[in-house]
């Protein structure tokens, strides 16, 4: 998806447990008629992990005859990391390939030296309506990946390691946890999973990486006495073991990895280690050098131009 202008998330109240380092509370923003809440970057906080940015899209009921439309626009140095819970949307990019998501599947988008894309509702969901709900991250490449060839992987719902039990459902969408390793490939130490907790359930989250987090999706949790409502992310300080309760039913991201190998800078949709990378992306996307996406007539200009 492509990043718009956004106010800053605001910083949350202070909590009573040590072991949380930050509470985030990201602003609900309207475009075209579908909304999004931006978690990260934030202020005082750009990553997690490799993750760079994360984006609560939606729920959001679509009419008949309306859906996404996110046009081509291009990307670099970066993953796409597309999950939904309600839904679907197709993906086209500039590598010939068009791929629908649906809940619990997984779309992998890695630019690299760059691709572009677009993110549309398909033409049956179109015709008959459908409440879209989902979350898309960005993952920074590391450096010795920032310019390798763009690629795109898709995982079903059935590929994603699943560990339920004791009222919780876990579905690994990337890295190691809970006894179970992801498919996903991803060039650094990296940890995303989705969580559901009946009422009651508790679920550990280790210090197996230096930096992790959760972001609140729906529901309630309780943390060491503090409850924290939907629409939340919970940044922890490294080292220390969590337990998470629901006090109704929740689903949460719980996400993370080890720091990444030096600062990143970050431009409408580009990420890199270097400013005057991310200085010629902007040029070759205003001069028309990106390649295009098969199918697709139209594009999101520069901003600014």
């Amino acid at each position: 998806m492509s990043s718009l202008p956004h106010e800053d998330p605001l910083p949350g109240d202070a909590r009573a447990c040590a072991a949380i380092e930050q509470v985030i509370v990201p602003r609900a923003r309207d475009i075209g008629g579908f909304e999004v809440r931006r978690a990260l970057p934030s202020i005082g906080r750009k990553m997690v992990g490799p993750f760079i940015f994360f984006d609560q899209m939606g729920p959001n009921e679509f009419l008949l005859g309306q859906g996404l439309d996110v046009r081509p626009h291009p990307h670099i140095g970066l993953s796409t990391v597309t999950y939904l819970f309600d839904g679907s949307i197709v993906h086209r990019d500039s590598l010939g390939v068009t791929k629908e998501i649906t809940p619990g599947a997984l779309n992998l988008m890695t630019a690299g030296s760059g691709v572009t894309h677009s993110e549309r509702t398909g033409d049956v969901a179109r015709a008959t309506g459908q409440r879209l709900f989902g979350i898309q991250a960005w993952a920074a490449l590391p450096q010795s990946h920032e310019e390798t060839s763009p690629a795109f992987i898709h995982h079903a719902e059935s590929e994603l390691p699943r560990i339920t039990g004791e009222g919780k459902r876990v579905r690994l969408i990337m890295g190691e946890g809970y006894g179970q390793r992801s498919p996903v490939a991803f060039p650094h130490p990296a940890f995303y999973a989705e969580v559901i907790l009946a009422p009651g359930a508790v679920l550990p989250l280790d210090a197996d990486y230096d930096e992790r987090a959760i972001y609140t999706v729906s529901g309630e949790i309780d943390i060491a006495g503090d409850v924290f409502a939907p629409g939340q992310l919970l940044i922890f300080r490294p080292g220390d073991r969590i337990s998470i309760l629901a006090t109704t039913h929740a689903r949460f991201m719980i996400f993370g990895g080890e720091p990444m190998d030096g600062p990143r800078h970050i431009w409408w949709n580009f990420v890199s280690s270097r400013k005057e990378r991310i200085d010629q992306a902007k040029a070759d996307w205003a001069g028309g050098r990106f390649d295009s996406v098969p199918g697709e007539t139209e594009f999101i200009p520069l901003p600014g131009a």
